[in-house]
């Protein structure tokens, strides 16, 4: 797998970008612009196809005044983050104890086999990848994963299929949250 400094990524902070990220910025106090990184960093990755280069990590620690390395850091950290191209639909299956006892593990094994891929691993054609994260907050409906910003809960082998062909035919819009 390619990791991102091998991969060229446009840097394209529109006026727009710009001004939303001053606007997160005037938040907080001069001396604590850091506080402001979260958002931004979710800002400048939905303007950026979904993922953040070092390049662009080393623009986002330029305009809040910070050091790269403190960006790395919650890059690295957060799932949430991607440091390289990922598929358009990204299944991301919660891994904690309430969608364990549930099977999700089998259900990823079962996505993954019909993707033929591996967890982490997008699709040849970048439409697909499965990935798995920590708790997403919706235990009483396990097992769940999350498409975009939709829960999809109660998940079944039949559910996995539907949603599958649904991507496949253009009927999943991703809907990803606006911070602010």
């Amino acid at each position: 797998m390619k990791q991102s400094h091998d991969i060229k990524q446009t840097i394209n902070m529109t006026p727009e970008l710009m001004a939303r990220i001053e606007e997160l910025l005037s938040h907080y106090p001069a001396d604590k612009r850091k506080s402001a990184l979260l958002p931004i960093l979710h800002d400048v990755q939905d303007a950026h196809d979904n993922w953040l280069s070092i390049e662009l990590m080393d623009k986002v620690a330029e305009i809040i005044g910070i050091q790269p390395i403190e960006v790395y850091e919650v890059v690295t950290f957060y799932t949430m983050y991607n440091q390289r191209p990922i598929g358009k639909y990204m299944f991301e299956f919660c891994q904690t104890s309430c969608c364990a006892t549930r099977g999700v593990e089998d259900l990823m094994d079962y996505t993954c086999n019909k993707l033929g891929v591996k967890v982490g691993e997008p699709t040849p054609d970048g439409m697909f990848e499965v990935r798995g994260v920590e708790c997403l907050g919706a235990c009483g409906y396990a097992p769940m994963m999350q498409l975009g910003d939709e829960f999809k809960e109660h998940l079944t082998k039949e559910k996995i299929d539907q949603l599958i062909q649904d991507c496949k035919d253009g009927k999943i819009n991703l809907h990803y949250k606006v911070n602010g």
